[in-house]
């Protein structure tokens, strides 16, 4: 391998003979899994990088921009090549294998390294369309690899194709962050939506079959709430000792998507306490129904008490049966039941009304 490039922001120059055999594929189709790659200035035309070997030629003259790659974790080729290329944090490993934890953003030396989970693209309302992105950021140079297919990362991806120049690589996270925050805001308002819903329906007296949906939004708003809330001490240790490359407008700028989040995350508490109402009325009015429908049976049980002790009385085969030779000793049975059980309904509507 060559070694006599150095790159800037950490990453080692030894790209050229990891790149030799790059190819120029579809989307994803590169050989060690880049999914996409740009070349951004704030005052240039962003360029397209298709292929790791381009991408090497620019990193070697960012000319005062930087560049954003993007891989796919799952492809063979990628965390090798990144292992024997980019200078990766200590904690990118563990961070990996960990799998979804909690986003934060932290300082690692002169990077900033950041671990956010986002939703998968064909996201549907269930707890596991959940997925991580590691980023390690430095000034010239932006590597953000990950899993499965997130929402947010496509919406910066063409954001940047439609002529977005985020001015440095924090602002690109920056703008990323927001994406997320705007994409959980999106969801929080689809699940306000059904919930609205729901209470509608429970108003009206419609409320079979929605306790498993509620569960599941309530999962579901637990889950977003622990997984894409930033950790704010993290954010603070980096915001108060930051690499000295990161200007303080982007400072600035990320302590305002923090309180976005923020912002975002009130509304899911909030979300979860409606949630948490509708799941309550659902059950009682189950229980009250389980209860009337408990004491129908009661009452039909009891109701049905003398037919079935005299059936079972005057159904012995044996001796000294009374009305057993007596022409009208059926109907002198039927009378006595209806009297008996005439008797118990009156009894029994006597102890209602006075429970009520």
């Amino acid at each position: 391998m060559n070694d006599t490039t150095q790159l800037p922001g950490g990453l080692a120059g030894s790209l050229a003979g990891a790149l030799a055999g790059s190819l120029t594929g579809p989307y994803g189709g590169d050989e060690h899994g880049l999914i996409c790659g740009f070349w951004i200035h704030p005052d240039r035309p962003t360029e397209t990088l298709p292929t790791l070997a381009q991408a090497q030629a620019r990193l070697s003259q960012p000319d005062g921009g930087y560049l954003w790659l993007h891989l796919n974790l799952a492809h063979a080729g990628a965390l090798p090549w990144l292992r024997r290329n980019a200078a990766l944090a200590e904690s990118f490993d563990e961070a990996q294998q960990q799998g979804s934890r909690s986003s934060r953003i932290e300082r690692v030396g002169e990077h900033l390294f950041a671990v956010l989970n986002d939703v998968t693209f064909d996201f549907a309302f269930d707890v596991g369309d959940v997925s991580t992105l590691w980023m390690q950021v430095s000034e010239h140079l932006v590597l953000s690899v990950r899993r499965a297919p997130l929402r947010s990362v496509d919406r910066l991806r063409m954001a940047i194709k439609r002529g977005d120049r985020p001015r440095s690589s924090v602002a690109l996270l920056d703008h990323l962050l927001r994406d997320q925050a705007d994409e959980l805001q999106r969801i929080v308002r689809q699940a306000t939506e059904r919930v609205d819903d729901i209470e509608d329906a429970l108003l009206a007296g419609r409320h079979s079959g929605h306790g498993s949906e509620v569960a599941a939004l309530r999962r579901l708003m637990v889950r977003l709430q622990r997984l894409l809330a930033p950790e704010p001490s993290a954010l603070l240790r980096m915001l108060s000792n930051p690499p000295e490359w990161v200007a303080e407008q982007d400072k600035q700028q990320l302590q305002q998507a923090s309180e976005e989040f923020a912002l975002v995350l009130r509304d899911i508490q909030a979300l979860q306490e409606r949630i948490r109402a509708v799941q309550d009325e659902t059950s009682a009015r189950v229980a009250q129904e389980n209860n009337q429908t408990l004491y129908v049976l009661t009452m039909v049980t009891v109701l049905a008490l003398p037919i079935n002790l005299i059936s079972g009385l005057f159904g012995m085969n044996v001796g000294g049966l009374p009305l057993l030779a007596h022409p009208h000793g059926f109907w002198v049975v039927v009378g006595l039941i209806v009297l008996l059980t005439g008797l118990v309904t009156l009894i029994l509507l006597k102890a209602t009304g006075r429970r009520k």
